[in-house]
């Protein structure tokens, strides 16, 4: 696909009344869109699919409660956007939680009515599946309610080559052990070009989608996610849905679409700027409109602000992801946005909709369809806004997000 002036003569009006109708668009036609469509009319075709999708419950957006449980940040792959791993052999960096630490952090989750871990680390030289599947099933055996949503392609990969296995035995092991679904870590930019730019060691792109295709087809469904801001162009944007809408035709595995702003804070990229809040709107718009075949599409409050995750749910998002008990990755590199989950029930009241807690799987939990009866979570609140519970002597750096 090309961004010249080569591209084929698109009536914008009839594409985007087309697809509102719930008619498909090609890769073509969506890149016109995203670069040329007027902000205000590709966001209210995008709403039209989403309300016409949710019709029934199309007043209503989503959140979730989890915990992204870092277990090492030793890692292989050097990522240039990363500002959180650490070599193998900088041992004054680099740490491992142990067992007890990570199911501490799973009590504190229950406790506090997290529903969901997301078990994210490096790609630790020394981790084969035998590590995932001990981890999983601990956890599973201590905490049966918790839903186990982590990893990506990425993991999977490294894992079975420091096991010797096939990534199909691999994904069997660590779903047996406990694993319930993929997340869409490690998608980054699937085109070959910026992929090759950002992150040289990882998998390609392909790889990536062969390893999602592996799962789903082995009953293993997963999120898709895309890192934007880095400096692909726009057709390599609309390229990345492209591969994950063919994949999505063949298999139906993926849940949801979660596109992201990279953070430009304490890592190798130089010179790279994040994508616009604009550029943003229109990805969300566009992903609803280009994905006919996933089901939810996620805006993101934690990198691009509370603000722009709200206009989001105007644009064709449905979900705002989670309220965060922990994360460190992605701050590590500077997203500095923090939310509760009250704030985030009257973000999505002051957006026209009715909040609902969700689990993994997008079934509503508890609609908070009256503000008399909104939770009033000060245990939650008191411990995301803490540093106190991330102390010690062994991660001093690792500090639990504070509320804004």
């Amino acid at each position: 696909m090309t961004e010249k002036a080569d591209l084929p003569s698109v009536d914008i009006t009839a594409v985007l009344d087309r697809a509102a109708a719930g008619g498909r668009i090609t890769p073509e036609e969506a890149l016109v869109l995203y670069r040329d469509a007027p902000l205000h009319a590709l966001g209210a075709a995008a709403d039209a699919v989403r309300r016409r999708k949710y019709a029934g419950t199309e007043h209503i957006a989503t959140y979730i409660i989890e915990r992204n449980i870092n277990y090492t940040n030793v890692c292989v792959t050097a990522c240039k956007f990363c500002a959180f791993y650490a070599a193998p052999k900088d041992t004054a960096k680099g740490w491992t939680r142990d067992l007890d630490d990570i199911l501490r952090r799973c009590a504190e989750t229950v406790e506090l009515g997290g529903t969901q871990i997301m078990f994210q680390g490096g790609h630790h030289p020394d981790f084969g599946v035998e590590y995932y599947e001990k981890h999983f099933r601990a956890i599973k055996d201590a905490f049966p309610q918790l839903v186990i949503h982590s990893l990506g392609a990425s993991e999977v990969e490294h894992m079975a080559r420091i096991s010797g296995v096939s990534v199909e035995e691999a994904i069997t092991r660590i779903h047996e052990a406990g694993l319930d679904s993929f997340a869409g870590a490690g998608a980054e930019l699937l085109p070959a070009r910026p992929r090759k730019a950002i992150a040289p060691l990882k998998e390609s792109g392909e790889r990536w989608l062969e390893i999602m295709e592996a799962a789903h087809g082995l009953g293993v469904e997963s999120t898709s996610t895309m890192l934007m801001g880095t400096g692909e162009t726009n057709a390599e944007r609309i390229e990345h849905l492209r591969m994950i809408r063919d994949v999505q035709d063949r298999t139906g595995g993926f849940r949801a679409f979660i596109p992201y702003t990279y953070q430009p804070e304490n890592n190798h990229l130089k010179g790279r700027t994040q994508a616009t809040i604009f550029e943003y709107l229109r990805m969300i718009a566009i992903a609803r409109l280009f994905l006919d075949n996933v089901q939810h599409i996620q805006g993101s409050w934690l990198t691009t602000g509370k603000d722009v995750g709200q206009l989001t749910l105007h644009y064709g998002a449905d979900d705002l992801g989670s309220i965060m008990l922990e994360e460190n990755v992605v701050s590590s590199a500077g997203a500095k946005h923090r939310s509760n989950r009250m704030e985030i029930i009257e973000l999505i009241r002051r957006a026209g909709r009715v909040p609902a807690q969700r689990a993994t799987t997008y079934e509503h939990l508890v609609v908070h369809d009256d503000p008399a009866n909104d939770p009033v979570d000060e245990r939650v609140m008191s411990h995301i806004s803490s540093t106190a519970i991330e102390g010690g002597t062994a991660h001093p750096e690792l500090k639990i997000l504070a509320s804004n």
